[in-house]
């Protein structure tokens, strides 16, 4: 995928975004369906078909930035709310309410940063941006509320406020991860003398792989890694700027934003700066779905 789209032009992803996203809402709607979606950790978030297991989710992220660099680009007046913004905010609802139906915490604050970040750059007025931040965190309040205390939701924002309170349960994850960070040191332990991802820390190949880094090879080898990123991120932003057409510049400023606010997010709960959320590091976390996307 990496070597086949890096030898297309990007102008044909504008030419056809509207399928793309069209046939990613579809393959999104899959986790739905009896037999095909996959119910892991209280999550719809894989499909199966025919024994090959993925993840839609991954998919909907490269879509959303394509669609919306697309219809960002060809509007003609986003400060006319009604005939410029809502048709675009519209376009984009089916994604999100699939993602929040899953539910997908993590994935489903990719998007809404990546949206809100390319609805900034495209010179959106500000005033709608902080409409629409509200009444954001008014639905999100609102998914709270009418949880019930048991619920997935309730259970990881209680676990990332009082990590404490439950190590063998909802804060074993988390709990296991600090100690792997905590163990590393300076130093490290050296490569491959973790203890923590012996069937200690869960998903040390994925969502807890920075744990596993940092146990490793210490704080000296992470810091490196959190400096590649920004790296990386710097370097894209640079190539978006560069670009010799809008679709081009918010095509490009969306993926990087999609790679940073990931990398920050999947960083951020093993250190406990963020409730966790299940996200893979990119390009470091193993994972088909994720890379392909990832490398496309």
């Amino acid at each position: 995928m990496f070597l086949l789209l890096g030898n297309i032009r990007y102008g044909l992803l504008q030419r056809f975004g509207g399928v793309i996203y069209l046939f990613s809402l579809i393959v999104l709607s899959l986790v739905f369906i009896p037999g095909v979606g996959l119910i892991i950790n209280g999550s719809r978030s894989w499909a199966q078909i025919f024994g090959l297991s993925f993840q839609p989710s991954e998919f909907i992220k490269l879509a959303v930035i394509v669609i919306l660099a697309k219809l960002l680009s060809e509007s003609d007046n986003l400060k006319d709310w009604k005939n410029g913004l809502l048709p675009i905010l519209a376009m984009l609802s089916p994604a999100v309410l699939l993602i929040a139906a899953q539910p997908d915490v993590g994935t489903l604050s990719i998007l809404v940063v990546i949206i809100f970040a390319m609805l900034y750059l495209a010179d959106t007025p500000k005033i709608y941006l902080v409409i629409l931040g509200l009444v954001g965190v008014a639905c999100f309040a609102l998914m709270i509320m009418v949880s019930s205390p048991d619920s997935y939701r309730v259970k990881r924002l209680t676990t990332f406020m009082h990590p404490e309170l439950d190590h063998q349960g909802q804060g074993y994850q988390i709990n296991q991860a600090h100690l792997a960070v905590g163990s590393g040191g300076v130093w490290g332990l050296g490569l491959g003398h973790s203890r923590q991802k012996f069937q200690y820390l869960p998903e040390v190949q994925a969502d807890s792989i920075f744990a596993v880094v940092a146990e490793e090879m210490g704080f000296l080898v992470t810091s490196s890694v959190v400096l590649l990123i920004a790296f990386l991120g710097l370097r894209g932003f640079k190539i978006a700027k560069g670009a010799p057409d809008q679709f081009g510049r918010l095509l490009g400023a969306g993926i990087m934003i999609w790679f940073v606010w990931q990398s920050f997010l999947n960083i951020g709960t093993i250190i406990g700066l963020l409730p966790l959320t299940g996200v893979p590091l990119p390009f470091i976390s193993h994972g088909g779905s994720a890379m392909l996307i990832g490398l496309a």
